[in-house]
C-alpha cells in the first residue's frame, strides 16, 4: 500500500537519510497520488478549542466497532466549538499528544454529506500520530483522554480543520465544517516494544540482542567475529501479526551499532518516541530484512556497507564507508 498523506513529517533517524541504492531520497513521503486524509495545512496556530457534546449528525448504519458508518447530513448549524461524543467506549490505553494511533476513519461534510475519505474501502486503518503539524488540530483535540477500542465522532470546524483556505483536492471548502467518526484500534508510544515470543539464537557468530519488553532499549552484544558479507535478518522476538510487505509503511522502535565498535549511532529510545516511515525510504538492508517479518517482533538486522550506505555514509553519523550496521528492530504496526 502507498504511503498515506497523513503522515508528511520526515522521520528522524539515519535510515531514512538518502539510501545507498534507492532512488528516492527521504522526502517524508512517496505518494504520488495523495488521499484527502486529514492532514494538517501549512501552521497550525489556533488556540486550544473549547470541546462540547453536539450537536452531531446522527450514525445510521455501521454501527459497530470497525464497520464502515453510514453518517447523516447535518442538520441546521454546526457548532463553532469542537462537538466530540464517543459513540462506543473502549478499555483500552488512553491516547495522549504525540501518540501514534492506528484506527480507521470516515470523514464527510457537514452540510452536504459528501464524503470526502474513508479507510474502511481501503481495508488499512491507517497509522498517525497525534501532534501538531502532522494531523489537524481537531484530530489531536478530540481523540486526547479516548481510550483503544473507542468509536469517536467529532465535527471539525475550519479552525481546526484546514483554515480558510480548505482543501480543493478533497473538495473541501474554507467554510466547511467536517465530521469524523473514528475506530481507535490501537496506539503506541515510547514505551511500546515487541509482543511475542522469545526465539533462541541460531548463531553464536552473530550478536545478541536483549529480549526485554518494558520498552526500554535491548542490548546489542556484537561478538569478536568479522563481521557478515550478507544480510542477516532474524528473529528476536517472534510476533503474530500480518508480514511486512515490502511496500509498507512501518511504525518501529530501533536501536543501531556499528559492528566494529558497538557503539550506538542511532536509537528511537534515545529520543523517546517511535518512528514511521515507508520502507520505500529506506537503505535497502532495511527494505529487505523487514519484508516478510510479522508484526509485533523484535529483528536483528546485520547491513552490510553494500546494504547500507556504501561509501557515502550520513556526515558526522559515526559510520565510515566500511562500516557493517547493527539493528534491533521492533515491528510496532504496519501499513
Amino acid at each position: 500500500m502507498r504511503r498515506r498523506s497523513l503522515l508528511l513529517s520526515v522521520p528522524a533517524g539515519l535510515v531514512t537519510l538518502a539510501a545507498c541504492g534507492n532512488d528516492k531520497a527521504a522526502s517524508g513521503t512517496t505518494d504520488d497520488s495523495p488521499s484527502p486524509s486529514p492532514s494538517p495545512s501549512a501552521t497550525s496556530a489556533a488556540p486550544p478549542p473549547k470541546i462540547v457534546s453536539g450537536p452531531l449528525p446522527a450514525v445510521t448504519a455501521g454501527t459497530g466497532f470497525g464497520q464502515k458508518p453510514t453518517v447523516a447530513k447535518g442538520s441546521g448549524e454546526p457548532s463553532k466549538d469542537l462537538a466530540v461524543k464517543t459513540l462506543i467506549a473502549g478499555s483500552g490505553r488512553t491516547l495522549a499528544e504525540n501518540d501514534y494511533v492506528q484506527a480507521h476513519y470516515l470523514g464527510q461534510i457537514w452540510d452536504t454529506g459528501k464524503v470526502f475519505d474513508n479507510s474502511y474501502d481501503r481495508k488499512t486503518p491507517l497509522l498517525i500520530q497525534l501532534a501538531q503539524g502532522t494531523i489537524i488540530d481537531g484530530w489531536r483535540y478530540a481523540l486526547a483522554g479516548k481510550k483503544v477500542g473507542s468509536r469517536v465522532q467529532f465535527s471539525v470546524p475550519p479552525t481546526w480543520g484546514y483554515g480558510t483556505q480548505g482543501n480543493a483536492q478533497a473538495g473541501i471548502k474554507g467554510t466547511d465544517t467536517l465530521v469524523f467518526v473514528v475506530d481507535v484500534q490501537n496506539a503506541f508510544n515510547a514505551t511500546s516494544s515487541a509482543k511475542g515470543k522469545a526465539v533462541a539464537p541460531s548463531d553464536a557468530a552473530l550478536p545478541k540482542v536483549g529480549t526485554n519488553t518494558d520498552g526500554k532499549a535491548p542490548s546489542i552484544q556484537v561478538p569478536k567475529k568479522a563481521a557478515p558479507n550478507k544480510l542477516v535478518a532474524d528473529y528476536v522476538i517472534e510476533g503474530d501479526g500480518p508480514a511486512v510487505k515490502a511496500d509498507s509503511t512501518v511504525l518501529v522502535q530501533y536501536k543501531g551499532v556499528v559492528w566494529d565498535t558497538g557503539k550506538e549511532f542511532d536509537s528511537t529510545y534515545a529520543r523517546h518516541a517511535p518512528t514511521s516511515f515507508s520502507l520505500q525510504q529506506v537503505v535497502k538492508g532495511w527494505s529487505q530484512g523487514m519484508t516478510g517479518k510479522k508484526v509485533g517482533s523484535r529483528v536483528l538486522i546485520v547491513i552490510p556497507p553494500s546494504l547500507g550506505y556504501g561509501d557515502n555514509p550520513p556526515p558526522n553519523s559515526g559510520l565510515t564507508k566500511d562500516s557493517t550496521m547493527v539493528f534491533s528492530v521492533d515491528i510496532l504496526a504496519a501499513m
